[in-house]
């Protein structure tokens, strides 16, 4: 059951779950420039070492965010990082109500929900040498994000205009969040409005 975060401090608006070398260089560089043009806050995670095991900074950089947004690429699920990042992204979505957007750049929604196709293969190669839990549990997280109805990438014919339709919808759901959070304070939404225009 998740609880109201209406009380919470978010120090990002958005974190972004991803495989690097699918997507950091140039759907992400996008979608970074695309946010901050918007006054959106994005967690950078570049002065972070990756390993096998996900960084205690990552893990509170997630529990900070507002929103996650999660880009299914086909080598997603190569990664034991990746996996336990989503995890924790799920959690998050369960425990404090964080938003959770998906995005599927190149992979078809199906194949992660059922860990099929190249995808698959990358999972169950993930898979070897780990516990059955922890298969358990990065199998019902994929899942689980696959079924949240996000952006299909193969729905699109210009990565530009996607991007931009996804800035609005993170806009749209931060400022939906600011005004019911602050609903009983008269006034109070335009000095707020006013306080990210001075971000810009």
């Amino acid at each position: 059951m998740a609880s109201s975060s209406s009380s919470r401090i978010w120090r990002y608006s958005v974190f972004p779950s991803f495989h690097g070398p699918d997507v950091r260089k140039t759907f992400l560089s996008h979608l970074r420039k695309q946010m901050s043009y918007n006054g959106i806050t994005i967690f950078d995670d570049q002065g972070i070492e990756r390993s096998q095991i996900i960084a205690p900074a990552h893990i509170q950089a997630i529990r900070e965010s507002k929103i996650s947004i999660v880009l299914l690429s086909k080598n997603y699920a190569s990664s034991s990082w990746c996996l336990d990042e989503l995890v924790e992204i799920l959690k998050c979505k369960e425990d404090i109500g964080q938003i959770v957007m998906t995005v599927f750049y190149g992979v078809d929604p199906s194949d992660v929900r059922k860990q099929t196709g190249e995808f698959g293969i990358a999972f169950e190669e993930t898979c070897v040498r780990k516990t059955e839990e922890e298969k358990r549990k990065w199998r019902q997280a994929l899942t689980d994000v696959a079924s949240i109805a996000g952006d299909h990438f193969l729905n699109w014919d210009n990565e530009s205009n996607m991007i931009e339709k996804i800035a609005r919808d993170v806009s749209d759901k931060l400022n939906t969040t600011i005004s019911r959070d602050f609903e009983d304070m008269v006034g109070l939404e335009a000095h707020l409005e006013k306080m990210e225009s001075v971000e810009d």
